[in-house]
């Protein structure tokens, strides 16, 4: 995929309006002045930012089954991706998790300057957010998955929808998961790179289930 190529998905799939667009930019543009000040992203994706990271980030919203209601929960949010894109491609309450104070501070000025009055900056530790429902889950490159899914249990619901990259290695992380776990997911396809995929879900990881094989 190329860059044209991103934008076109982009447009095809989740049709932006002209604002939407104007804040996708300036995002872009955000992120790669941001990252000569803190390591945000690999600067050698830095000239196919739009494949890597914002398309990249595009299609989780364009695989929620959350019918664009309820809180998304972007666990290990980083420079905000894919929470701030999905921020800026919906109206989505959006929770974005990161214990990095820098990456925090960059986060909130993007919130505040894109007018994303819909997103909150959560400066913690995952284990010391507060319990609330999501409707979704996201994390892109947070932790393995089972410390993940066991990290966020807590945030699910019956209905709450998983969506987490997992590069290479989804199957493989899938397939160490205890087995109520393992029935929850199933493997998509990523849409931006052909040797990546992403694990999707539905449901309620229960205490019970924890730890059980």
């Amino acid at each position: 995929m190329s860059e044209d190529e991103a934008r076109a998905w982009i447009a095809n799939e989740l049709s932006p309006t002209a604002a939407q667009w104007a804040r996708l930019d300036r995002f872009a543009q955000m992120l790669v002045t941001e990252n000569a000040q803190q390591n945000l992203i690999a600067a050698s994706t830095i000239p196919t930012i739009w494949v890597r990271h914002i398309a990249d980030s595009a299609q989780l919203l364009a695989l929620d089954a959350g019918e664009g209601r309820g809180l998304w929960i972007d666990l290990g949010s980083g420079p905000g991706l894919p929470g701030l894109v999905v921020a800026i491609l919906s109206e989505r309450p959006m929770l974005l998790v990161e214990s990095r104070k820098r990456r925090c501070d960059f986060l909130r000025v993007v919130a505040a300057e894109l007018d994303l009055k819909h997103v909150e900056v959560a400066e913690a530790p995952l284990e010391r957010v507060e319990t609330r429902p999501a409707a979704t889950i996201s994390a892109r490159a947070f932790a393995p998955l089972d410390k993940l899914v066991d990290l966020s249990a807590r945030f699910s619901t019956e209905s709450t929808h998983w969506l987490l990259p997992k590069g290479r290695n989804a199957v493989k992380e899938l397939a160490l998961l205890p087995q109520p776990w393992q029935r929850m997911f199933h493997v998509e396809q990523s849409r931006t790179d052909a040797e990546s995929q992403i694990l999707v879900g539905t449901g309620k990881i229960a205490e019970k289930q924890r730890g059980k094989r």
